[in-house]
C-alpha cells in the first residue's frame, strides 16, 4: 500500500492505494482502500499530513505482513468472469514439487537440456507434465491447456511440449540413473532383492510399426501392443524400465534390462523375483552363471506329473493357523537351455520347492473360474451365440467344440458341445496349491513365500500406471514421443511412490491424487485466494512432510514463498 496524492476538483487529494499484479493480466492495478480528503482541509486537522499518512501506511504494510492478521477488502458483486480466465488453482501439486526437486529433477533437465539451445524452459515443461501425470491425466494437448491451474511459470506453447518430448527421451537411460542413485543416497534403496515383472499396452491403430505390434495382451485385445519390463526394489519404488515391441515373449524382457541394470547401476548380487511368465530354463541358467538367485513361481497345473504327485501328496505338510499348510524339498531337476548352436542342453540344478495350500486362494480360484464356467454352460446351450473372441476364457471347459479358421464362428458338429467336467475336475483339485522355486535353499520356507508375496508391490505398480497415472490410451503418433510419453508416466509413477512411502503407505495413490486434486483454490479478491478442502491425507503431508496444505485463505505472495521452500534442494 502506498500513500496516493492526486488532483481532485483542482485541489490536492490524498488517498490510501493498494497495488498489486493481477495473477491473469500480469499487469499492475491499484485499489483505493481509503479516501483521506483534500490536502488544505487536512491541514487544519495535521501539521504534515502527508508525512503524517505515509507512517500511517508505513504501519499499515507492517500491520499486514504480519501473520494472521484480518485482511479488509470489497468485492463488486457485478464483475463478471472472463472467458478462459483461470480463476481456480491447484495447491495440492505442492507435496509432489517437494520431492521433485528432492530427487534434483531440476536440476537434471535443465543441465541435461542445456546443449539442445532450445528457446523453452525442459525443467517447467517437464514439471507440468509428471504433475498432471499424478493429479490430472490427460492427453498432452489437454495438460497443456490447463496448465493454468499451477502457481507456474508456463510461458512456453504446445509445440515446445512435443519438441520437449523428443528432447528428454533422449536422455532416457541417464535419467533412470540420476534417480536411482537419488534413491540410493535419499532412501538407503538396497538392490539385493529386486521384483520383475512385465505388462503391455495397447494402442488403437490399424497398422503396425516397429514398437506397437501384434502379440499377447494382457487385456485381451486385437489392438498392437508395446511390452514394459519393470524392475522394482524391496520398497515398491521402480529401479528401472524399458520398452520391447509387443511382440516380444514376456521371459525374453529379463535378461536385458538385468544387464543393463548390473552395468550401470552399480548392482551387484541380484535375487530376482518374478511370476511364472519369467521362469524359463534360459533365465535359470543365465542367473546362476551370473551369481545372481532367484524366487520363481511355478505353475502346478502344468507341472510335470512328478511335482503335481509331490503337491497332492499329503505326507510332509505343516499345519499352519486357519487351514493354510506348507512344505517344500531340496530338489535335483534338469533342465534344456539354448546352446551356440541353436539346439538344447540338458543341465542339472538344485534348488528349493516350496509348496503350500492356503484355504483363502482355493477361494479365489473357484471364484475366478465361476465366470467363465457361467459362459462355458450358455455355451453349450447357444453355441451359435459365441464366436472364438466372445468364448475367450470358456472354451477350455466344452467338448467337441470347432471355431470356423476364418471368421471365428462355432462350426456345427456331429457331436453337440457338452462341458468337458474331467478337466474341470482335474483343475479343482489342484485349487487353493501353490508352488515356489528357488536358488535360494537356505532361506526358510517362510522367507521365500514372504519374499515373494511383495510381488504384489510391482502389479500393483502396473495398476496404478493403466488406472491412476492412466499410461493409455496414448494420444501420440511418433515414436520418440511415444517413449517419451512412457518415460514420463515412470517419473510420475516414483513420485508417487515415494509419496505414498512418506505417508508410511497408509493410503493409496488413487486417494492421495483425489486429496491434492482437491487442494485448489479460488481466487477471490486482490491476489487472495480461498481453498476449501482438507482431509487426513493433507494433515498427513503437513505432519510428515511439511508441507502445509490446510490454510483456508493464502495470498499469492505466500502461495510463492511455500512453493519456493518445497524447491530448495
Amino acid at each position: 500500500m502506498f500513500l496516493r496524492k492526486g488532483i481532485s476538483n483542482g485541489r490536492a487529494y490524498l488517498s490510501i492505494v493498494h497495488g498489486y499484479r493481477d495473477p491473469v493480466t500480469k499487469k499492475v492495478k491499484h485499489k483505493t482502500i481509503k479516501s483521506l480528503g483534500y490536502l488544505d482541509d487536512l491541514k487544519k486537522s495535521y501539521p504534515d499530513p502527508v508525512a503524517h499518512f505515509k507512517a500511517v501506511v508505513a504501519e499499515m504494510n507492517k500491520m499486514q505482513a504480519l501473520e494472521n492478521q484480518p485482511v479488509e477488502f470489497s468485492i463488486d458483486p457485478n464483475e463478471v468472469l472472463v472467458d478462459s480466465e483461470v480463476n481456480r488453482k491447484n495447491i495440492g501439486y505442492a507435496a509432489l514439487s517437494k520431492l521433485y526437486h528432492e530427487l534434483g529433477l531440476h536440476r537434471f533437465f535443465s543441465n541435461h537440456s542445456r546443449s539442445f539451445k532450445s528457446k523453452f524452459n525442459t525443467n517447467n515443461i517437464m514439471k507440468l507434465l509428471i504433475y498432471s501425470r499424478v493429479l490430472f491425466p490427460a492427453s498432452k494437448k489437454k495438460t497443456y491447456e490447463q496448465k493454468g491451474r499451477y502457481f507456474e511459470n508456463s510461458d512456453f506453447s504446445l509445440d515446445d511440449v512435443y519438441r520437449c518430448l523428443s528432447q528428454v527421451i533422449t536422455f532416457k537411460d541417464k535419467l533412470q540413473i540420476h534417480l536411482h542413485r537419488q534413491m540410493k543416497e535419499k532412501y538407503g534403496r538396497s538392490t539385493e532383492l529386486v521384483y520383475y515383472d512385465v505388462t503391455n499396452y495397447y494402442f488403437e491403430i490399424d497398422e503396425q510399426d516397429e514398437l506397437r505390434k501384434n502379440g499377447v495382451s494382457k487385456e485381451h485385445r486385437p489392438d498392437p501392443i508395446v511390452q514394459m519390463g519393470l524392475l522394482m526394489d524391496t520398497k515398491g519404488i521402480p529401479i528401472m524400465y524399458d520398452l520391447f515391441p509387443g511382440n516380444t515373449n514376456d521371459c525374453l524382457t529379463l535378461m536385458p534390462i538385468l544387464d543393463q541394470a548390473k552395468k550401470d547401476y552399480e548392482i551387484g548380487r541380484t535375487i530376482v523375483v518374478a511370476d511364472k511368465g519369467i521362469n524359463t530354463a534360459d533365465n535359470i541358467a543365465i542367473s546362476l552363471a551370473k551369481g545372481d538367485g532367484y524366487i520363481y513361481s511355478q505353475t502346478v497345473r502344468g507341472a510335470n506329473r512328478e511335482l503335481k504327485s509331490y503337491v497332492l501328496d499329503p505326507s510332509g505338510y505343516r499345519q499352519r493357523r486357519d487351514g493354510f499348510k506348507i512344505k517344500s524339498r531340496l530338489y535335483p531337476r534338469e533342465i534344456a537351455v539354448s546352446n551356440a548352436k541353436g539346439g538344447r542342453t540338458r543341465i542339472r540344478i538344485d534348488e528349493k520347492q516350496v509348496v503350500f495350500y492356503s484355504p483363502d486362494y482355493d477361494r479365489k480360484a473357484k471364484a475366478d473360474r465361476e465366470p467363465a464356467l457361467l459362459k462355458a454352460r450358455d455355451l453349450v446351450k447357444n453355441p451359435a451365440r459365441y464366436n472364438r473372441a466372445i468364448a475367450y476364457g470358456a472354451a477350455k471347459y466344452v467338448k467337441n467344440l470347432v471355431f470356423d479358421p476364418k471368421t471365428g464362428e462355432v462350426m456345427p458338429t456331429k457331436q453337440r458341445p457338452v462341458l468337458d467336467e474331467a478337466r474341470l475336475r482335474e483343475e479343482e483339485k489342484f485349487d487353493g496349491y501353490y508352488a515356489i522355486v528357488t536358488s535360494e535353499w537356505r532361506k526358510t520356507d517362510e522367507e521365500i513365500i514372504d519374499i515373494y508375496r511383495g510381488l504384489w508391490r510391482i502389479e500393483e505398480a502396473f495398476r496404478v500406471t493403466k488406472s491412476d497415472i492412466e499410461a493409455r490410451p496414448v494420444f501420440l503418433s511418433r515414436i520418440d514421443r511415444i517413449k517419451a510419453h512412457f518415460l514420463i508416466c515412470y517419473v510420475a509413477l516414483i513420485i508417487a511412490r515415494l509419496l505414498a512411502l512418506n505417508l508410511e503407505n497408509k493410503y493409496s495413490i488413487a486417494r492421495i491424487a483425489e486429496s491434492l486434486n482437491k487442494a485448489s483454490g479460488s481466487l477471490l479478491e486482490d491476489n487472495w485466494y480461498v481453498f476449501n478442502h482438507t482431509d487426513e491425507i493433507t494433515e498427513a503431508i503437513k505432519k510428515k512432510m511439511g508441507v502445509d496444505l490446510n490454510r483456508k485463505y493464502l495470498k499469492l505472495g505466500e502461495i510463492k514463498k511455500m512453493m519456493g521452500a518445497t524447491k530448495k534442494n
